[in-house]
Formats: structure tokens, sequence, C-alpha cells
């Protein structure tokens, strides 16, 4: 079971992730359940959606692609099916015929191609395929949606003569329109409607000379609209006869109804299965957006994430076309906690970050921008402590607040927990605060749970290198530019540069060596052992690596010279 409180999920940004995929739901509901996504208690639930998830982002590719899943959400209709003697709306009715037809449509595919999609058609199979339900709809309306004359025999009869008496009323507005116009009582448009009813346009002198009901005048008064009395005679009728028509239907809506009210689950279903997929699909585009994977989960501990991209930063820098590097990183039993250092603006956070948000994302069915190669285990918990979480409600110091998050992190910590921890003890003494920091991490040791922090201080890069199974690593800078290269090195601690970066940045000289001065020798060697530890390796990676990568190339090209008509079994 997997714990994640609502601050490891802000640290994190995962609501920035839920917030892009609901943004490519199609319909109300699934934008909404995809914003309330959250991690999955449990391997067996969760190991069916991200493999759900992973063949809808295959059909983008095969020629067997998932039918449309867009449906009119029907919530208040399953309220009043709910509700005895209430009787649906001839709207309601097309919204259900609607939902009705695309989810059996999209069962009916799942069901032909479940060798292409077993993780979908698994989840479609718990559904019945309930033609009926469009079959009693069907037989009530027509392909417009209006409710058909032989819906039934009263209401057929009705119709009838309401046809009928409409030709009447038409006849008797001719007649008269002939007859007044002729004698010149009418104005130059003749007629026009008033309140859904032909009427007469007649000239305000003439009115008392057009027998019939005056429904109104013009803005100047010079003209008076009657309906003519034959016509008026024929109206009373016909509104009668449309009120018995109103009340037919209405009784047509309630059997109607009540023939579909055992249905009702089945269509609860069906609205529960389609926005379920609609959120397969809104993750199944994200995934295909940021090119995302659901890499192996095995049961052994280790985390392997190899070319790992933060999808946030990746897709911001997308959009300024800007380049995003990818990080490998591994925990292992062997090598289950990483402590990273290196300067500010190198990268620390955003891989810290990198791990936390890709595993959590992946802990809630959502698949991931990494290597098809790499692989990780399912955690019980993830604990972060990132960034500057002062209180000013609570009157908590950034310190007292990283104190209070340690002793909850010391209650949870075990074997199957994640922590990750950013400027680990800063916010007090450095002296003290780096002690403190580092029982913590010898504690969290002890415990064997796995772990990434980043600090300056020199002492916790010191433990790194004496625990067996903790491994310092490194953000990369250029040695001559002090620029960051935004690439995690595994098996050194790095060098803050402080003083460098000081230099470069047209600090003096002089101050900067008062500087020095004013703390322990021991600490400024031991930074500056690491900073030429640095600069070596770059200088031997350039010196060893470039000339293998030359001489690689030059056996290649002579190997591809070679006339031989055997094809090679290796490619170079």
């Amino acid at each position: 079971m997997i714990s994640v409180t609502s601050k490891t999920l802000q640290d994190l940004e995962f609501h920035t992730i839920l917030q892009t995929i609901s943004e490519r739901c199609n319909t109300d509901l699934g934008k909404q359940k995809a914003l309330e996504i959250t991690p999955f208690k449990e391997a067996e639930s969760l190991l069916p959606v991200l493999n759900q998830t992973s063949e809808y982002l295959a059909s983008f590719t095969n020629n067997n692609a998932i039918p449309n899943h867009g449906f009119e959400a029907i919530t208040k209709e399953l309220q009043l099916l709910n509700i005895e003697d209430s009787y649906l709306d001839v709207a309601s009715f097309h919204k259900i015929s609607g939902l009705t037809a695309t989810a059996i449509t999209l069962l009916q595919f799942l069901e032909k191609f479940k060798e292409y999609y077993p993780a979908l058609h698994s989840k479609s199979s718990q559904l019945n395929i309930v033609k009926a339900i469009i079959k009693h709809i069907e037989e009530i309306f027509d392909k417009y949606g209006e409710v058909k004359d032989n819906a039934s025999p009263d209401l057929l009869n009705i119709r009838r003569n309401i046809q009928l008496l409409r030709g009447k009323i038409n006849q008797s507005f001719g007649l008269a329109l002939s007859q007044y116009n002729s004698a010149g009582y009418l104005d130059d448009i003749k007629e026009t409607v008033v309140d859904n009813r032909r009427v007469l346009a007649v000239l305000a002198m003439y009115r008392k000379k057009v027998k019939g009901p005056i429904l109104g005048s013009s803005k100047t008064g010079s003209i008076v609209y009657i309906e003519p009395e034959a016509t008026f005679r024929y109206a009373s009728e016909f509104n009668q006869l449309e009120y018995e028509e109103r009340e037919e239907i209405i009784r047509i809506l309630k059997l109607l109804t009540n023939t579909i009210r055992p249905y009702r689950e089945d269509l609860a279903s069906y609205q529960e299965f389609l926005s379920d997929i609609d959120v397969v699909a809104a993750k199944a585009k994200y995934a295909n957006k940021i090119n995302a994977i659901l890499p192996q989960i095995t049961n052994e501990k280790r985390l392997y994430f190899r070319e790992a991209f933060h999808p946030i930063l990746y897709l911001n820098n997308k959009t300024k076309n800007e380049v995003t590097h990818p990080q490998t990183i591994e925990l292992t039993n062997e090598g289950r906690v990483i402590v990273i250092s290196g300067p500010n603006a190198g990268g620390k956070t955003i891989s810290l970050k990198t791990i936390g948000l890709l595993q959590l994302m992946l802990q809630s069915g959502i698949l991931i921008p990494v290597h098809e190669r790499s692989e990780t285990f399912l955690f019980d918990r993830i604990l972060t402590d990132i960034g500057d979480n002062q209180s000013i409600e609570n009157h908590l110091s950034t310190y007292s607040y990283r104190l209070k998050n340690m002793n909850y992190f010391l209650k949870k910590c075990n074997d199957k927990t994640l922590f990750l921890i950013d400027e680990f003890g800063t916010g007090s003494d450095p002296e003290l605060g780096g002690a403190l920091a580092e029982t913590f991490l010898e504690e969290f040791y002890a415990r064997e749970a796995f772990g990434i922090i980043t600090t300056h201080y020199t002492n916790l890069k010191i433990l790194a290198n004496e625990l067996p199974h903790a491994i310092n690593a490194n953000m990369m800078f250029d040695e001559k530019t002090l620029e960051p290269l935004y690439k995690l090195h595994l098996g050194q601690a790095g060098s803050s540069f402080t003083f460098e970066v000081a230099q470069k940045n047209g600090i003096p000289y002089g101050l900067i060596n008062r500087a020095k001065k004013k703390i322990e020798k021991s600490k400024v060697r031991f930074d500056q052992t690491i900073a030429t530890l640095q600069k070596e390796r770059s200088k031997l990676e350039k010196k060893l690596i470039e000339p293998l990568k030359q001489a690689y190339k030059r056996s290649c090209a002579k190997l591809h010279r070679r006339s031989d008509p055997e094809p090679r079994l290796f490619k170079c």
C-alpha cells in the first residue's frame, strides 16, 4: 500500500501533471476524474490501469484505432431513474440512446480485437451489452429525436386531427385574407405572426370592419393585428388538440421511463466505463506528447530510470525550443542512498524532483518519459522535503518546519520508502544543522530506506563515501566556464565551486582570499580537492574517451570498405 501526503503531491507538482491530462479529456466527467487521480493503494489495481494506458498509446500507431468514446453525461437522468413516478424528457432519452450506442460499439470493438487490447478488453468484459435500451427508445423516437406518430394509437389519432384542423385554419385564413385585401382594409404587408398565430395587418381606420380578436398593433398605431373570426374558432380547437398531444406524449414518456428504469445499473456502468476510457485516452495522449512508456515493474528492489525527463520541464522547454537534458539514475540495495552535491543552479533539485515525480506518476497509473530498458519497483511510501516551507501562519521557521518534517520521516521511514530531501540540513547553524542532518541520514540508512538528498555539507559527502550502500553524485560543470552541464555523475561528490563562482561573478580576489582565511583550512582543502578531481576527470575523459571514439570510427570504416560478399553479423 502506498501512502503519499498532500505535501508530497505539492512538492513534486503532481497537480500540474493532472491538469495537463485533464485538458486532454473529451468529457466533463473525464476531466473531473483526471483531476482526482491519486496513487493506487494496491499493485493489483495499478498494473491493469498502466497496461490499459499502454495499449491505448499503441493504438495511435496500429491499424485498429479505438472508436470514439465521447458522450453526453446522464448523471441527472440516472438520479431521476431512482425516483419513483418520475419521467425523462425527450432530450434525456436522446442522451441515453447516444451513450448506450457508443458504449456498445466500444464493447464490441474490444471483444473483436481482444488480442490487441487484452487489458482494455478485460475491463470491458465486466459490462453487459444491452441492445434492448436502444430498441425501446427507437420504437418511440424517430431519427430526428421526435416522438413518432405511431408511438401510441391515441397520439396517432390526435396528430391526424391536428393535421386536418391545420388545413382548415389555413383555408379560413386564406379566404379572410383574400376578402379583406380586396376590400382595401389591409396594409401592404397584408399579414404577420403574433404569438405564433397568423394575423391580418389591418389599417387602424378599418379595424371595426374586420371581425376577429385584436392581438396587437404596430409601434405607430397605424396597423392593428387581427385574427380572422373563423380562424380564431379553429385556433381554440387547435389549442385543445395540442394540449391533448402534450399530455399523451407525457404519458408515453412515463411508460418509456418505466421500461428503461430496470436498466439503470447498466446505464451507470456504461457512463462509468466511458468516462474511465476518456481518462485512459487522455493519459495516452499525454504519454505520446512526452514520449512516455511503461517501464518494467519488478519485485526486485531496484529503481533504474535511464534517460529520464522531467515531464513539466520537458514540455516547457519544448514550447521554447530549448533542450531538456535527461538524467540516468539507479537505486538498489547495494546503492540505496544517493547524495547529490555541487553548485547551485546546476540541476540538483530538478534531478531529485524528476525521480520522485516519475515514480509518483507511475504508481498513479501514468506512463513516464524514460528509456524502454528502465525498470522500477513499487514503494509503499514516498516522503519529500523540498523547498523553503516557512510557515508564517504557524510561526514556524524554515528549520523548525524541516525538523517537524524529519520527525514525521522517522515515524514512517522503512525499507519500502523512497525519501527525497532537498538541501538537507539547511536553515540552521551549519555546524549543528550538518551534524543533525548526518544523524538523520544514518538513521534512514539503517532502516534500509531508498533515498536521494541534495546538500552542500561536507560531512554528508564524507558520510556517503564511508557508508557501503550509499553513493556520492554530482552535477557536472564546465571546469573553464563554470557553466552547468545538467548531467548527473555518480560515484563522486561535487564541489560547490563557491569561491570560483564568486570570482567569476566579479568579486575581488582580496575579499575571496579573506573569506578563505575565515573558515577551516580542511574544508577549503577538501572542497578544492573535489574540484580538482572533477577537473581531472574531465581532462581524462577528453584524453582517453575521444581517441577511443576515433579509433572505433576508423575500425568501422575499414570494415565497411571490405568487399566481403557475405553479410556481416554486426553493425558499427
